[in-house]
């Protein structure tokens, strides 16, 4: 095996585990949109609301929450949370995720015995190959540009900060891409879909994690594009690429569509 097909392999089984973990996004049974009105959920414990003065929850006397290996009882404020921020407490094996996405607060539990995540055997790919490793240069915008996208949840959308485009050519086409700041300081984000839509890959999203920038140089390797959570449960408010990000080509590279037996036996 070579070292470029070992490297991916390696990165891809980790991205995989990440996903798969007992509570990553493969463990989330529901996604509840919260409100004043004080509501309790099936999948988790305690009574929940937002309000202006940010989420709180009250549990029953057997109920119990952790936060941070802290034991919270009765009523607990967590505060205005940022967006695409939040906090994630416990209760015994199911972790709660207690956020802001695109302006409203939600509570999604993750349960590690949910089918779709026990179910899972992973996600088919394209064959890696170092054509799909293209060089590209960036150019920064001069101050970030507030850059409205939509999202997987009807009527939900995300602001994100754009902070430059990276421009790049393939098979003689020079194409470009919107990027937005990535997880680790310094690397960039970009969410893009193209000709593979709807057919072999996600219809509406990919993601591709770009390392920072060398002097203005950047590597895309569409051999690591990788399906957002949405491409496996409803449960998820994942952000659409904008419009000048759907390629006009297909990139048959990255991961494909989730099997749809996988999905069908989870739900089923």
């Amino acid at each position: 095996m070579s070292t470029f097909i070992q490297d991916w392999t390696d990165w891809h089984a980790g991205h995989e585990a990440n996903l798969a973990a007992p509570h990553g996004f493969l463990a989330v049974t529901s996604l509840n949109f919260l409100g004043p009105e004080p509501t309790r959920f099936p999948d988790a414990p305690g009574v929940w609301r937002s309000t202006a003065a940010g989420v709180s929850v009250d549990l029953d006397p057997d109920e119990r929450l952790e936060l941070d290996d802290r034991p919270i009882t009765g009523h607990h404020d967590f505060g205005v949370l940022p967006e695409r921020g939040g906090v994630t407490v416990r209760s015994g094996d199911v972790a709660l995720e207690v956020a802001k996405r695109g302006g409203f607060d939600i509570l999604r539990p993750r349960h590690p015995d949910n089918a779709l995540r026990t179910s899972f055997t992973g996600t088919s790919t394209f064959e890696p190959t170092p054509e799909w490793v293209v060089t590209g240069y960036y150019s920064p915008f001069v101050k970030p540009r507030p850059t409205t996208v939509g999202a997987a949840v009807e009527g939900l959308e995300h602001v994100y900060d754009a902070v430059g485009e990276i421009t790049f050519e393939i098979a003689g086409r020079r194409l470009s891409l919107t990027a937005f700041p990535g997880h680790r300081d310094g690397d960039l984000l970009v969410l893009f879909s193209d000709e593979t839509a709807g057919v072999t890959t996600h219809p509406a999203v990919r993601s591709i994690a770009v390392p920072a920038p060398d002097g203005g140089e950047v590597v895309l390797d569409f051999n690591r594009a990788v399906n957002l959570p949405c491409a496996y449960t409803p449960h998820a408010t994942c952000p659409y690429p904008p419009l000048e990000n759907r390629l006009p080509i297909a990139v048959t590279a990255g991961e494909r569509l989730p099997e749809s037996d996988h999905l069908a036996r989870a739900a089923g």
